[in-house]
């Protein structure tokens, strides 16, 4: 995640970015980037952790408006992956894991479900590069 923006890059700012994950279940799952290599929030200046946490807020505004998802999960693990970053999933209650975690194993097949990368990026893009504190 240091080098690579693992996914679809849908917003960059001066230092964190906006991915559209390739999780093919979970259409508009999107993952808040840092861009350095931090292991933890408390890692961050308190300035930088505010910036990154209203980036997350935002992506889970957007993506609420223009998804409308049942719900929607924020999650920051990195056991796997020790690199500062922070999950925005939609969910929906007949998805293939819900009410489970997404990382539980399938209760059923992901139902087809298309959306509009486009409109999406878009709103983001809007969203983000008009507050100041994600720039």
């Amino acid at each position: 995640m240091c080098v690579a923006p693992g996914g679809q890059l849908l917003w960059q700012g001066s230092d964190h970015r906006v991915i559209l994950a390739d999780e093919p279940d979970f259409p508009g799952f999107c993952r808040v980037v840092w861009t350095g290599h931090v292991r933890e929030m408390s890692d961050l200046p308190p300035a930088d952790a505010v910036r990154l946490m209203a980036t997350v807020l935002v992506v889970e505004r957007v993506v609420r408006q223009q998804l409308a998802p049942d719900k929607i999960n924020l999650a920051s693990l990195g056991n796997v992956v020790p690199h500062l970053h922070w999950h925005v999933i939609p969910r929906w209650v007949d998805d293939s894991r819900f009410p489970d975690p997404v990382w539980a194993a399938p209760r059923r097949p992901a139902p087809p479900r298309e959306i509009d990368r486009t409109a999406l990026a878009a709103a983001l893009r809007a969203a983000l590069d008009g507050c100041a504190g994600s720039a």
